[in-house]
């Protein structure tokens, strides 16, 4: 399938003229991106690994949808918006993007986090192609 990837300028106007902007002091945005080197060497170390050439991705709507209910409820977190990609991909491609505001920078770094972690972890499935 393989989506048209958002303009961040447009959702960073949007997320500033949402009615938690008076409240929000920092956004952080996350673009998550398909690399040539292997997941197995760059997180296991494993250097035996072959370079990729495409990625197979999908996500669970659901999932993705408590993912970012669970990410509401983290300190300080007042707008989200998550874009993820699907189908085929290439190196270079966009895997997802994540916007996220808050009231302070600690609490928007670590509702990043918490996010893009329940996504990585909980509702995509990503298959390497080599």
């Amino acid at each position: 399938m393989n989506k048209t990837p958002p303009s961040i300028n447009d959702w960073l106007k949007e997320a500033k003229a949402h009615p938690s902007a008076p409240n929000v002091g920092m956004y952080l945005v996350h673009n998550g991106v398909v690399r040539e080197t292997a997941k197995a060497k760059v997180r296991y170390n494993e250097e035996n690994t072959k370079p990729v050439v495409g990625m197979d991705f999908s996500y669970d709507k659901k999932k993705l949808e408590n993912a970012i209910a669970e990410a509401y409820k983290q300190p300080g977190v007042l707008y989200i918006k998550v874009w993820i990609n699907e189908g085929m991909l290439n190196v270079g491609d966009d895997i997802m993007y994540v916007l996220i505001g808050g009231d302070i920078r600690p609490h928007v770094v670590d509702g990043l986090q918490f996010l893009v972690s329940k996504i990585k972890n909980e509702c995509v499935v990503e298959k390497e192609i080599y």
